[in-house]
């Protein structure tokens, strides 16, 4: 959910100008966010890759992040509060287990470099639960719904095959961007919404578990967005990484258990029958 500085932005408002019947100042509101926003926290997040909670005796379980610099964690200042770490330390411990934090996605992606970074994982890799968070630059580079849907759909295809648990956190809610000047907000935010649920209708059919974002945390980063966002007021902060991870681990949890019980072998011995 980056390159804002080419996006929300320039694309999306010329494209837009037929729907309020001025583009001229669509194109002039993208170019307010883009000094509002600028480019303060650079395109590198912090590298959170380790294993979390090494303390508990039991094998590590794997976790792979997939998608945009939400995914990454881009807006975080330590490690240990970007989104990957704050699911993994979730989840280690509602587990009591290791977590292995494997973090593949990149900032500025859109829905189609979901491929490349699957691509980029070594072939025997196998993931025991993927998270991916993509959507935002969709929108904003104007990717039309049905083949961004079409890369996500292709990557939880994938990533089932390898037998790996798939949750996917549906676009984020782009009028909660206070930087960026109305109407483009509400456009932007009708177009993410609609995103969000094309999305999660997607990650349904190909057996991944989706979480509105915009349900679980939307509220929050609408109510505090001094607290929940940062430095930039586009990515989220260590608070809003924190809460969103939270949204993220109970359906973590759940679909690691229905896959579980989906593969479990027959317990009755059929020659005691």
């Amino acid at each position: 959910m980056t390159r804002v500085r080419a996006a929300i932005i320039g694309a999306t408002a010329v494209g837009a100008g037929a729907v309020f019947g001025t583009g001229a100042l669509l194109r002039r509101q993208a170019a307010i966010a883009r000094r509002r926003i600028g480019k303060p926290l650079g395109e590198i997040a912090p590298d959170a890759d380790r294993v979390w909670r090494r303390r508990f005796d039991a094998p590590p379980l794997d976790l792979l992040m997939l998608g945009d610099s939400i995914a990454a964690g881009l807006g975080a200042h330590r490690r240990k509060d970007t989104l990957g770490a704050r699911v993994a330390k979730g989840l280690a411990s509602r587990l009591e287990r290791p977590v292995r934090l494997r973090t593949a996605a990149v900032v500025g992606s859109e829905s189609s470099a979901l491929a490349r970074q699957l691509d980029g994982l070594d072939p025997d890799y196998r993931a025991d639960v993927a998270v991916i968070v993509v959507g935002g630059n969709d929108v904003t580079h104007r990717v039309p719904h049905q083949v961004a849907v079409a890369h996500l759909s292709d990557a939880i295809r994938r990533l089932r095959d390898r037998g790996t648990a798939v949750v996917v956190g549906t676009c984020p809610d782009l009028g909660a961007l206070r930087p960026v000047p109305q109407p483009l907000r509400s456009l932007s935010s009708r177009i993410s919404r609609r995103l969000a649920r094309a999305q999660a209708a997607a990650a349904a059919a190909a057996g991944a578990r989706p979480v509105s974002l915009r349900r679980a945390v939307g509220a929050e980063f609408l109510a505090d967005p001094h607290g929940m966002f940062s430095l930039d007021r586009f990515h989220p902060s260590a608070l809003g990484y924190r809460r969103t991870a939270a949204a993220l681990v109970p359906a973590i949890l759940a679909q690691l258990e229905a896959d579980a019980a989906a593969v479990e072998p027959e317990t009755t011995d059929p020659g005691h029958e």
